[in-house]
């Protein structure tokens, strides 16, 4: 597997496998991998003859007293699972590489409307940090396809918006979540979970499996509906940032006659903000 650190560097090396006539597929991370990353690898592999992996902890996407400093880096041991998942190139650039010309003063990419509540109002310019950094990661690589987890699902349509507005050529695949067997969603930041903690953690997942099952079964009062979901997850010690029904097209209010839906919940746990969602259809 090869390691690059420069766009020079990157782009030398890709321009050999465009040469040879050879697709490619890009998975964007913020390393500490776990198996939901190997998922994207694995399915990578499935679409492209070449594989590329960045890893690149973006500190735009990350808002006042967040965890950017903490950010489990663990490079070494993320380069030996690409490896061993099949990745072609690990692209591992410097914040300088990224943003030439510094945090405060680049360019942005701002996609409206999708990016607007739940993870977007809990966490403010957050989504413009991560649609800046793909469109920039996009740019670097020119990949043929770019494979993303359902689990940030809000991420996922920001993406998608940002792709088809922008006419970027580029297909983007999503993946489904990968859970633990209690059905935890997996998460970078489940490492900051005491074992205390995430006895507690599935929790959240539960309570958007009851959710989809009241809802199948006719209840139709969202608002009482989260209220409900609220309740017990703070009864539970969590710190719910938001927990709602949405239409899965586009994040709207449901309307009458909606037939395919997500639910979405956020909430803290101790120095873990867990996110997860569940999609279906009615």
């Amino acid at each position: 597997m090869f390691r690059e650190r420069t766009v020079s560097e990157l782009r030398d090396r890709l321009r050999e496998w465009r040469k040879a006539g050879e697709r490619i597929a890009l998975v964007p991370t913020m390393g500490n991998l776990h198996a939901g990353h190997m998922a994207l690898v694995t399915r990578a592999r499935e679409l492209a003859r070449r594989v590329v992996v960045t890893i690149f902890v973006n500190p735009t996407q990350f808002g006042p007293g967040e965890d950017y400093s903490s950010y489990p880096r663990t490079l070494d041991r993320d380069a030996a699972m690409l490896e061993r998942a099949g990745a072609d190139l690990l692209f591992i650039p410097a914040v300088e590489e990224i943003y030439p010309s510094g945090l405060s003063d680049g360019t942005v990419v701002e996609v409206p409307v999708v990016s607007d509540g739940l993870c977007g109002a809990a966490r403010p310019r957050h989504f413009r940090g991560v649609a800046t950094v793909v469109a920039k990661l996009f740019n670097c690589v020119q990949p043929d396809v770019a494979l993303f987890g359902e689990k940030d699902y809000q991420q996922l349509l920001v993406i998608r918006k940002m792709v088809r507005d922008l006419l970027v050529p580029l297909e983007i695949v999503a993946v489904p979540t990968v859970r633990e067997p209690d059905g935890l969603a997996l998460s970078s930041r489940n490492a900051y979970l005491t074992p205390e903690q995430r006895e507690r953690a599935p929790l959240l997942y539960r309570t958007l499996v009851e959710g989809r099952e009241r809802i199948r079964a006719g209840e139709r009062d969202y608002a009482e509906l989260e209220s409900w979901a609220r309740r017990e997850l703070e009864g539970a010690g969590f710190q719910p940032d938001y927990w709602e029904v949405r239409a899965a097209a586009d994040l709207g209010v449901p309307g009458e006659g909606e037939r395919r839906l997500a639910i979405l919940g956020a909430a803290c746990l101790g120095r873990a903000r867990l996110i997860d969602n569940i999609l279906f259809d009615l």
